[in-house]
């Protein structure tokens, strides 16, 4: 008999009763840092990941005169800067305000706003929801009441092909492939509302300020839409009548399927006129501000992905080529058979002191085990993407990708947990037998895949 999926995280645990809170979160940013084992942490919201050199350049000087040196990707498409010391607050506020990275104090961690990363780069002929990322960070930052929702809050924009709306946002925005209209709903609501494109950001804050209202009236003081009680849940017909009231045309959509789309492959993405933008990723999400600095220089803008990622928009078609090549030179991930494709992991020791192992040398042991396997025997591991697997140093398990298609390795006292859907639970595993109890279990997942 199969054995039963992994448990899922606490982040992404459905729950049947509500969360009661007893404070606000602790996520922090920019001005809040975060004591760890290996220093002070600063995340820094990047609204859609939406960067250009200028401030590019900015965060990798501060992270070689404050940090350690590393600019590390979120799942939300945020930057950390980690090493800090403990009184480098003014001073990393004074490079922020410089790159244009910090609004109002009260507003910057309600900035976490995600957005389809190929948007108006590609062939797909979906419309363009960067502008919305900008209109919906102006309102956000303009609106004293937002400055109420957690540093967890997350809005995904979404351009109709259903990358970010797979990422339990909070509030969902989704482009109607006609460009003139977009569906609104909040977590995994059965029922959507239509507006018209021109006010989806409006729309969008109204829809936050519902929940705010709706944390009040609970008295639960919910982080996150999914943590309201039931008798709270937000509701397709009054949020249209709140918007309604706002001056915003809404028609409610019953049963709109959520869309669920994958996130972009590493490669060349060809653009329409000739234009091309590549699509990169950081092993275990961690960059060198040489490798970030290499980045922001291509073209003078990046975009980072919520699966630490990063695409580079605006090469000519005719130097994406080189420029890819160069990219995996300097070591970063540029094809969807490298190993590191599909390995991502918690911070683990030295930097978090509740970690029980060096999760991150251990993975770099077993994907270097399995390079050389692949390189050997002169063929790339699957046609299609790998199994994921998720190294964690305790089982509090943080960073963890959103889904049930991956494989967990939960290191413990006496070694590590292995688990993975269809396979029964191994417990203590040497990390010298990992390559070895991984393989096994990617076989057997390609095998299942490849029969259906």
């Amino acid at each position: 008999m199969l054995a039963a999926m992994p448990p899922q995280p606490p982040s992404a645990a459905s729950r049947d009763e509500p969360v009661i809170r007893d404070r606000g979160d602790a996520c922090p940013g920019a001005l809040r840092l975060h004591a760890a084992d290996d220093g002070h942490l600063a995340r820094i919201r990047i609204p859609g990941g939406m960067l250009d050199a200028d401030a590019a350049l900015l965060l990798a000087d501060a992270a070689d005169r404050l940090g350690d040196g590393h600019v590390d990707l979120t799942s939300r498409g945020n930057a950390q800067l980690r090493g800090l010391g403990a009184s480098c607050g003014g001073e990393l506020q004074a490079v922020l305000v410089r790159a244009g990275l910090l609004p109002a104090p009260t507003h910057e961690r309600v900035r976490n706003i995600v957005a389809s990363p190929l948007t108006g780069l590609d062939r797909r002929g979906l419309p363009d929801v960067a502008p919305w990322v900008a209109e919906l960070d102006r309102l956000l930052c303009a609106s004293a009441s937002a400055a109420g929702l957690s540093g967890r809050f997350l809005f995904a924009l979404d351009d109709g092909r259903g990358d970010v709306t797979s990422l339990a946002a909070d509030v969902n925005l989704a482009a109607v492939r006609d460009g003139g209209r977009a569906l609104l709903w909040t977590a995994d609501a059965a029922d959507a509302l239509l507006v018209a494109a021109a006010d989806a950001p409006r729309a969008a804050l109204v829809a936050a300020s519902y929940f705010l209202d709706a944390v009040r009236r609970a008295g639960t003081r919910a982080w996150r839409v999914s943590e309201l009680p039931a008798e709270q849940a937000l509701d397709a017909d009054e949020l249209g009548a709140r918007l309604a009231a706002a001056g915003i045309a809404a028609s409610v959509v019953r049963g709109c399927a959520a869309l669920h789309g994958p996130a972009p492959e590493p490669g060349v993405v060809e653009g329409p006129g000739g234009a091309a933008a590549l699509s990169v990723f950081a092993p275990l999400g961690r960059l060198t501000t040489a490798q970030w600095r290499r980045l922001a220089g291509l073209t003078g803008r990046v975009r980072l992905t919520p699966w630490r990622g990063i695409v580079v928009p605006g090469l000519p078609a005719h130097a994406a080529d080189g420029a890819l090549a160069g990219l995996a030179e300097a070591g970063l991930v540029t094809g969807p058979d490298d190993p590191w494709r599909s390995v991502t992991a918690c911070t683990g020791q030295p930097g978090c002191a509740k970690s029980l192992a060096d999760v991150r040398a251990d993975a770099r042991a077993v994907v270097a085990q399995q390079a050389q396997a692949q390189a050997q025997a002169q063929t790339h591991a699957h046609a299609t993407r790998p199994l994921p697997v998720h190294w964690s140093g305790c089982e509090r398990r943080c960073g963890h990708p959103r889904g049930t298609a991956w494989a967990d390795v939960v290191a413990t006292a006496d070694g590590y947990d292995l688990r993975a859907a269809g396979h029964a639970p191994r417990r203590g595993v040497p990390a010298s037998e990992l390559p070895a109890a991984l393989a096994a279990v990617r076989r057997t997942t390609s095998h299942d895949a490849a029969k259906k």
